[in-house]
């Protein structure tokens, strides 16, 4: 199977779950379990829609591995991985806010950030009706149509982007950094979905994006999106985006933005 045909099947799978969770989402949600925190939640249609992406992804590739959100991971014999987030932005999703998404995402090599290679990705958000997607030396598109991260800006017209963590006491640290950060750029955005953070930047709708904290379902394609858009994406120093840190930005924002932090000790 071709990139481009990897492609297409990220984006139908990422379609019909996010059919499915928005048909769920009208008809009313239910907490099924907590995670990390009392805050931290999973509804019934996270797990329905793990349940059809997983096996549209069996009937369609059956060699391949699978890492997603709620169910265990399993490899496979092709060399190649899907790693799903079935609903990202539970929260928002639990409450009604149409700023969710689902994420699809292929990789070469082994399920770990530092050392795969991102294939295809597709990002949906159908409260917005928007489908981003991107292809390994293909670019990234929104609706089919190109992306590009925004013009370099100096740190004080930076908008950035950022999330929070679920702990509590990770959270007050990143409340520190924030509230330091926030003097010195435009303005903060914590919109809650890490995927469409990481789409956002690709879109030039944010300047920049970072956290810490997410796991490889969390930013998979939308760290792809994004960088095929022309950003940069990155973990700390020299190394690769993961649970540790991610930033997102143009080039030359992400170097102010990365400095910024590093002064404040994030």
């Amino acid at each position: 199977m071709s990139h481009a045909e990897l492609l297409d099947l990220a984006r139908s799978v990422a379609t019909q779950a996010a059919e499915l969770a928005a048909r769920r989402r009208r008809e009313g949600v239910a907490v099924a379990d907590r995670k990390t925190s009392s805050v931290d939640v999973v509804t019934h249609a996270d797990r329905e829609s793990e349940q059809l992406i997983r096996s549209l992804l069996a009937d369609a590739r059956p060699a391949d591995g699978f890492l997603g959100e709620e169910s265990a991971a399993t490899g496979g014999s092709s060399g190649l991985t899907w790693v799903v987030d079935p609903i990202d932005g539970t929260v928002n999703y639990l409450y009604g806010i149409p700023h969710y998404a689902v994420s699809v995402a292929v990789v070469e090599g082994e399920p770990d950030p530092s050392t795969w290679r991102a294939i295809a990705g597709a990002v949906v958000n159908l409260g917005a009706n928007e489908t981003y997607t991107g292809m390994i030396g293909g670019g990234s598109f929104l609706n089919g149509h190109p992306l590009r991260v925004a013009e370099s800006v100096d740190l004080s017209e930076a908008l950035v982007a950022t999330g929070f963590s679920y702990l509590q006491e990770v959270r007050a640290e990143q409340g520190r950094v924030v509230a330091e950060l926030l003097p010195q750029v435009r303005d903060i955005r914590r919109m809650g979905t890490a995927s469409l953070d990481l789409c956002m930047v690709a879109a030039g709708r944010v300047d920049a994006y970072f956290e810490q904290g997410l796991n490889p379902w969390d930013h998979a394609a939308g760290a792809l999106i994004a960088r095929e858009a022309g950003a940069t994406v990155k973990g700390r120093g020299d190394n690769a985006e993961g649970k540790d840190f991610i930033l997102a930005a143009e080039p030359t924002v992400a170097l102010l933005v990365d400095a910024a932090l590093a002064r404040l000790d994030a």
